[in-house]
Parts: C-alpha cells; sequence; structure tokens
C-alpha cells in the first residue's frame, strides 16, 4: 500500500518541518508514505476564491489516477479517535487497496471538482489549525495509526 499526502504549498516553518521528519522515518515502510508539497498556484492576485481552487484540483489531480482512493482533510468531515482511524487504516490495508491519497487543500478548501471524486472526508479537528500544523497533526497520526496497529502500548490502555 502506498499512502501519500498530497498537500497545496510549501511548509516553510523549519520547526514544523523538523517535527515532520521525525515522524515520517517511524512509520511502517510497507505503507510507503510520501508527503507531496504542490508548488501554488501562480498569480493568486488575479483569481477569485473559485477560481483558485479549481486551479488547485488540476493540480491535485496531476498526482491522482482513477481508481486509486481520495481522502479529504476537511472540516466537514466525520472525526475519528485514533484508534478508530487505525482501525480504517487497517480495513484499507485489507481491502487490498494499492494508493490512497489524503489530501490537504489551500487556503480557501477544496473544489467541487475534488469534493465530488473524495471517497471520504476526515476532520482531524472542529478547531482550526494552518495548513502546515495540519500536516504535522496528521502524520503523527499516522504513525499513532501504525502503533496501534503492531498492539505496541498506547497511552489510553
Amino acid at each position: 500500500m502506498r499512502i501519500n499526502l498530497l498537500c497545496i504549498g510549501k511548509t516553510d516553518d523549519k520547526e514544523i518541518i523538523n517535527l515532520i521528519n521525525y515522524y515520517i522515518p517511524r512509520l511502517p515502510k510497507h505503507w510507503n508514505f510520501n508527503l507531496v508539497e504542490i508548488p501554488d498556484v501562480k498569480n493568486v492576485k488575479n483569481l477569485t476564491p473559485d477560481a483558485l481552487k479549481k486551479e488547485e484540483a488540476k493540480l491535485f489531480k496531476n498526482h491522482i489516477d482513477a481508481g486509486e482512493l481520495v481522502i479529504l482533510l476537511d472540516e466537514k468531515g466525520k472525526q475519528f479517535t485514533s484508534r478508530e482511524f487505525s482501525q480504517k487504516i487497517d480495513f484499507w490495508m485489507g481491502s487490498s487497496v494499492k494508493k490512497i491519497h489524503f489530501l490537504v487543500g489551500g487556503a480557501y478548501g477544496f473544489s467541487d471538482e475534488i469534493y465530488q471524486m473524495a471517497n471520504e472526508k476526515i476532520s482531524l479537528s472542529k478547531m482550526t489549525f494552518t495548513h502546515q500544523m495540519i500536516r504535522l497533526f496528521f502524520v503523527e497520526q499516522i504513525y499513532r495509526a501504525s502503533t496501534i496497529l503492531q498492539g505496541k502500548p498506547y497511552h489510553n490502555d
């Protein structure tokens, strides 16, 4: 299985980058985790929010093939506990899913086209966080899911 985290824009905060880089090497090798930072759309000042979301959708689609699982990290998504999220990952692995793309949109979220192609939406919190922080929180939760699935001690047990 391959897990991709597709993000619009670059992470420029060194502390966040260091923390993300702390977790990535600890992920299971068979998950083939890949963080893809898609360059921002150029000439944003000349675009409406809807036009910007449509341009970002084109960029996302360059990384996604038909039949691959698309999960949006979105405030309108379903919230999971860490255990529930690990069970979700386990279900996908057992379902022979070859590639999962988790998407972090730009400042205005996702276009209708991306919402339509999504298989699911997941919310990491009801609170608002920067897109850079979401990357860190998500990578940490992927790591946590892997430790739960490996049967390692979990702090809530």
